[in-house]
């Protein structure tokens, strides 16, 4: 029996509803430990550095597991496709929870930063390793059932994460926001072992190395121009310079190896497939509007609203909850009928007119008002959501769902890191402006919270809150291009019916 014929016949023997449901439980638990990486983390990292020094390096703790994250990627769905997709998420499991570890047990910043790193490429593994035994394990007519509650898993992260993060720092001490994924990856690699059921796999052929160096030169570049472009160093500076040049050269070098390899960790004929090409440009801008969202959102609530950290997260609910909803009956609606062109165009547009609306949001708008606009940009991002990944592994074959699920999550991934970066840059440079024009030129640099925000004067209280708002409207005219840009990709979409069983055929649109 081949790896399709025991897939199909997985999915049709016996109570498949059931089944399938129980083997999501280990995987959605094995989600939550990398949606929690950075989220659970954040809340703690002040702590951290009191604690270890280095506060120049903070940042390096953060960008160091997102690097590792998004350069691993690819080279793990690709592994997964050769050798076993339950098996390397196994892996990847084990190596995230070796990095939680030593995270823990550092001693120095240093130390700190090297063991995000291997948590990261671990981290990296489970994203994409979650996704693709799910898309081995359902066909992706019946997947859209179950996308609710994919979503809701990192919705919760986006919730919990800080506040638990901050509540594990100040009871247990910052460690144990490292240490709190080691029992909870536990028992994913128990339940993974015992209801988790795939074909196993293992193919004669080479890893391609040298594409897979390329690729993570190219990424790592990439990711630290956005990061430290206009903010660390200057865009024509030598450092931002050469680092785009080697990205540049990177990509090149990087296109050439692929077109050469015999087994390519991103195969040039995917990229044929004008869904396949439309699903990466959605992956990116819902990723890019998404993290900015999440970001910039709360920061509008505690600078011009005065609300606390714990307050501006919960008034995130519109949105996130708003997201869910959309995602579950867009879900059921693909499910039902196979089509989902309209809602991933209807979503589109949604993303676009929710981002436009809070471009205008001021000192004077309503928080209901804000929470509507919010609970719109939720509801398309909802739409898009999982849908993405449904589309993109229904356009290639069965054999390489784990390398298409690799490429939506790396440019997700990528899209996040972009979208965070330069609306940041964008936004900073709006509240330096401000603030420097109306005398406030000493806070230009500065993020208040609400108790910082109460110990100013009036005056500088009210100067402070306007460039923050005028901050946040910049920062969403930048994301309403990019969900301009996704309305084009999604009207752009070529409408192939959704398989309901995996076949060895494959349609490429």
């Amino acid at each position: 029996m081949d790896a399709t014929t025991g897939e199909t016949e997985g999915i049709r023997r016996g109570p498949r509803q059931r089944s399938v449901r129980l083997a999501l439980i280990p995987l959605l638990l094995a989600m939550l430990p990398s949606s929690l990486g950075t989220t659970i983390v954040a809340t703690s990292m002040p702590t951290i550095a009191g604690e270890l020094g280095g506060v120049t390096y903070l940042s390096w703790a953060v960008t160091s597991y997102s690097l590792a994250a998004a350069a691993s990627i690819p080279v793990w769905g690709k592994l997964g496709d050769m050798y076993g997709r339950k098996r390397w998420l196994v892996v990847a499991m084990s190596v995230f929870l070796t990095g939680s570890l030593l995270c823990g047990l550092t001693q120095d910043m240093g130390e700190l930063i090297a063991a995000r790193t291997v948590q990261g490429l671990g981290g990296g593994g489970l994203a994409v390793g979650v996704m693709a035994v799910i898309g081995e394990l359902i066909p992706p007519r019946e997947r859209g059932r179950y996308q609710g509650m994919i979503t809701s898993v990192m919705v919760f992260s986006m919730i919990v994460g800080p506040l638990a993060g901050g509540g594990i720092t100040d009871v247990f001490g910052w460690r144990w926001a490292f240490w709190f994924n080691l029992p909870v990856g536990a028992l994913a690699l128990v339940l993974i072992a015992r209801l988790v059921r795939v074909p196993g796999r293992r193919r004669k052929a080479h890893i391609d190395y040298v594409g897979a160096l390329l690729l993570v030169a190219c990424i790592v570049s990439f990711v630290l121009v956005v990061t430290w472009g206009g903010v660390e160093y200057a865009w024509d500076s030598a450092m931002i310079v050469t680092l785009t040049a080697l990205s540049a050269t990177a990509l090149a070098g990087f296109v050439h190896a692929q077109s050469r390899a015999t087994e390519p960790v991103l195969p040039p004929h995917l990229f044929t497939s004008l869904n396949f090409c439309l699903m990466a440009v959605l992956s990116f801008t819902n990723g890019f509007v998404m993290f900015g969202a999440v970001l910039y959102l709360p920061l509008y609530q505690q600078a011009v609203h005065g609300v606390s950290a714990t307050g501006s997260g919960l008034l995130l609910l519109p949105m996130l909850g708003a997201l869910v909803l959309a995602s579950q009956f867009s879900g059921r609606t693909v499910a039902r009928t196979g089509r989902y062109k309209a809602l991933q165009a209807g979503g589109a547009a949604a993303m676009l007119t929710g981002t436009l609306l809070l471009s205008h949001v001021d000192t004077h708008t309503p928080r209901l008002t804000a929470a509507l606009f919010m609970a719109l940009l939720g509801a398309g991002m909802g739409f898009l959501g999982q849908n993405v990944m449904t589309v993109a592994q229904n356009s290639v074959g069965p054999q390489e769902v784990g390398v298409a699920s690799a490429a939506m999550t790396l440019f997700r991934t990528l899209g996040q890191s972009v979208g965070v970066a330069v609306m940041g840059t964008l936004f900073n440079h709006r509240v330096r402006h401000v603030m420097s024009e109306h005398g406030g030129g000493a806070l230009s640099d500065t993020r208040l919270d609400a108790d910082g925000m109460s110990r100013l004067d009036a005056a500088l209280r009210t100067v402070y809150r306007s460039a923050v708002a005028q901050g946040v409207q910049g920062a969403f005219v930048l994301a309403s291009l990019a969900a301009g840009l996704a309305l084009a990709a999604a009207l752009l979409v070529r409408e192939i019916p959704l398989r309901a069983a995996r076949t060895q055929s494959d349609q490429r649109p």
